[in-house]
């Protein structure tokens, strides 16, 4: 398969210089060199572009970094004894309270159906472009 491939890119390559044989010179227009040129030496004449200042962006990297830093052990240090103090107990949720989140949960089932439904009508019109 390779080799019949590899024919046929040689006779498609053949015909393709044969095409580009018959072709004139390609020839610039009148005022491309000097329209290319310009706009060299305009880009040649621009100032360099400003660097980013490193050394009054350092501290406040650092500074940030400090801070979250000592949230962190901060975090630690008093909520390790705090979690310790209050043990997790599982909240007592009545049934009646349960109730409505299931219709909750149909309602957002429903309107999740609605939506990709819509979305998938806009993709076969055309108009995807919304979401």
């Amino acid at each position: 398969m390779d080799r019949h491939e590899n024919k046929m890119d040689a006779t498609q390559l053949t015909e393709l210089d044969a095409i580009l044989a018959t072709e004139g010179e390609l020839v610039p227009s009148s005022g491309f060199l000097a329209a290319v040129m310009e706009r060299v030496e305009g880009e040649a004449r621009m100032p360099a572009p400003i660097p980013f200042p490193w050394k009054r962006a350092v501290p406040g990297f650092v500074l940030t970094a400090g801070v979250f830093g000592w949230s962190a052990v901060e975090l630690v240090r008093l909520g390790v004894p705090a979690m310790k103090a209050h043990p997790m107990a599982m909240p007592n949720i009545s049934f009646a309270m349960t109730l409505p989140l299931d219709q909750a949960g149909w309602v957002a089932l429903a309107l999740g159906i609605s939506l990709a439904s819509w979305l998938l009508a806009r993709r076969f019109v055309g108009r995807s472009s919304l979401l």
